[in-house]
């Protein structure tokens, strides 16, 4: 029976797709096969035509410009240690800290800090204003941040006078701590608490308005940072995935505030450990809950405790911020690193890692390094960066004696502990 028109090209149009579809499915193998013979060469290697290959690092969109100097604060990069994981095969990442605009997780408190001055929970108590004084502890990082936020704080809010923050001068860093109005020069950038009447008359004379302290060790804002910012951003660079948070503590606040944040929100909680050095009395605290250093046994206590080259961690008293994540516990376990454990750290990171750190980041490697061998292969560990080697050239990295040929000494020697020869180095005594 004959078709009619429409019946014809119905069916013509059915056997053409039908032929695509089969024509389809038989020249995509061969256009691939094709394809890679095409940017081979005879031996099978690549030849100088192949595309890129697809496992190149993609380059990512930058962030938008910041608004101020508060807005480029946080929100740092986690990286993997590639030779520390081969070696332990376990994932162990460096949250970069080193990277904020101050060089240091302290621009996160500073910012915190300032925040609850100017937004005080009490109704009693005044908030910042133009003309304040801000005091703080003497720590270098922290002094830095606030000396550096407060002007960026004040400037963008079109105040005409800055608010002056009073910090102890040290001398590796005198023109970024003394900001006292644009007021002071190098002669007076020594620290003050070597010389008792270098200044203090005047400045007590320049105050006008309200004076505050700061108080990083008591403040809840120092926890709280953490708490709100530098958790979370770990917990979701790592996908929610940590076996472990490996971190020091010089007031507390960085332990207390990632470690409650992960121990709340991630389905398996997170083992937390704290990395302590030499003299801190932080270690016993958490193992055998005395807050003691083998430094304070009777008939050893001396006018300097420890003669150490870490700055900017261990305790040898409680503070609110450590208290926080201890009344929680937080802290599941301590590893004590010396100077020695440090250093060769430090060196193994700079030249096998690339990373350029101070020397609470090279505790707090050593630390992550015990606690992945402890954990075994297959675990993921994330730890803290949050000092760059050059904030500490003329203590951590100054070297030893040069005479000691088992000094670790410049950055340029070619000598290179090896992975063994850090963990084999004294620990000291518990």
């Amino acid at each position: 029976m004959a078709l009619d028109s429409t019946s014809q090209r119905t069916t013509l149009a059915f056997i053409a797709g039908a032929s695509l579809a089969l024509l389809a499915v038989t020249y995509t193998p061969l256009a691939a096969l094709l394809s890679k013979n095409d940017h081979q060469d005879s031996k099978g290697n690549p030849s100088r035509n192949a595309p890129p290959s697809s496992s190149r690092p993609q380059t990512q969109a930058p962030p938008q410009p910041a608004s101020s100097l508060a807005n480029t604060i946080g929100n740092t990069p986690l990286t993997l240690l590639p030779t520390l994981s081969r070696l332990t095969q376990c994932s162990i990442y460096a949250k970069l800290e080193l990277l904020n605009p101050g060089g240091s997780p302290k621009d996160r408190v500073a910012r915190s800090i300032l925040h609850s001055l100017q937004h005080p929970s009490s109704t009693n108590t005044p908030p910042l204003a133009p003309g304040d004084t801000i005091y703080e502890a003497p720590s270098a990082q922290l002094a830095l941040r606030e000396s550096s936020e407060e002007a960026s704080v004040w400037h963008t809010k079109a105040f005409e006078e800055g608010v002056r923050g009073e910090v102890e001068i040290f001398a590796d860093i005198p023109a970024l701590l003394k900001r006292q109005s644009g007021e002071g020069n190098d002669d007076d950038a020594g620290s003050t608490k070597h010389d008792p009447d270098a200044k203090s008359d005047s400045i007590i004379i320049n105050i006008t308005g309200r004076a505050h302290f700061a108080n990083q060790f008591e403040s809840p804002a120092n926890y709280r940072a953490h708490y709100h910012t530098t958790g979370p951003e770990i917990y979701t660079q790592m996908d929610g995935q940590i076996d472990a948070f490996v971190a020091g503590a010089g007031t507390g606040g960085t332990i207390s505030g990632v470690g409650l944040y992960l121990k709340e929100k991630t389905h398996r909680p997170p083992r937390v450990v704290l990395a302590d050095p030499t003299g801190s009395g932080l270690y016993n605290k958490v193992k055998h809950n005395i807050f003691f250093s083998p430094t304070e046994r009777e008939g050893t206590r001396r006018r300097s405790q420890v003669d150490t080259i870490i700055e900017g961690i261990g305790l040898t008293r409680s503070t609110f911020n450590w208290q926080v994540g201890d009344d929680a516990g937080v802290v599941d376990d301590a590893v004590r690193v010396t100077d020695e454990e440090a250093r060769r750290m430090a060196r193994w990171l700079c030249w096998r890692e690339g990373w350029f750190v101070g020397g609470s980041s090279a505790v707090n490697c050593v630390a992550a390094l015990r606690t992945a061998l402890a954990l075994g292969p297959g675990h993921r560990i994330v730890t803290i960066f949050c000092d760059s080697g050059m904030r500490h050239l003329s203590k951590f990295w100054a070297g030893i004696d040069p005479a000691d040929s088992s000094a670790i000494g410049d950055v340029g020697e070619a000598s290179m502990a090896e992975l063994e020869e850090i963990l084999a180095a004294e620990t000291g005594g518990d």
